[in-house]
């Protein structure tokens, strides 16, 4: 995790979000364990109660489990949950402003597939090599 936070949202809130991207990407899996409060208080020079603050919002969404004793661990059907909310989200409000710029500028669908093709976007990709493929099968067995 990126030590930076930035003053526009809460650290707790960041947190979260962090953890969120790092399930979506594969680095964090289903029934790993997440780093322990007290570790990621220490690593980051955060308030313990912080750091619980934002796993805490992690149980609530039901993305991640309590278990006594052991610590907290991402929770089965974590990544597919937040597959479809982030999906729909995206579709809600990225969507509409992507489009319209295409419409503005007058993009073709040739244009645009060039463009993806010799876009970058692999490169900010950080999960472990074959992350994606294991990602992928598991998202077709659960069908």
């Amino acid at each position: 995790m990126d030590p930076q936070w930035e003053d526009s949202s809460p650290i707790y809130r960041q947190l979260r979000d962090r953890v969120v991207a790092m399930i979506l990407e594969g680095v964090l899996k289903e029934g790993d364990p997440l780093p322990s409060v007290r570790s990621v208080a220490a690593d980051f020079r955060l308030n313990p109660l912080t750091v619980l603050k934002g796993y805490q919002q992690l149980v609530d969404e039901q993305l991640v489990e309590k278990r006594r004793g052991r610590g907290m661990f991402v929770s089965t059907g974590a990544r597919k949950a937040l597959m479809k909310d982030e999906r729909q989200k995206f579709l809600e409000d990225e969507w509409p402003k992507i489009h319209a710029t295409i419409q503005r500028l007058g993009l073709t669908p040739d244009e645009l597939q060039r463009a993806a093709a010799a876009a970058p976007a692999a490169a900010s990709w950080t999960a472990p090599p074959g992350a994606s493929a294991e990602a992928e099968d598991h998202d077709d067995s659960s069908n």
